[in-house]
């Protein structure tokens, strides 16, 4: 497991695309908690 981790922190193109990949991640979470939050509060109309 110590290998994993040591090779994670010297690669840059495993480390970028983790990170990339978490920050699509967070973006994806963030629209689809403001998509239902703006379902929630919308009035319907009469």
């Amino acid at each position: 497991m110590n290998v994993f981790f040591r090779d994670f922190f010297s690669d840059p193109v495993l480390f970028m695309s983790f990170g990339i990949l978490a920050v699509v991640i967070v973006l994806c979470l963030f629209y689809v908690g403001y998509f239902i939050k703006k379902v929630h509060d919308a009035e319907v109309p009469k």
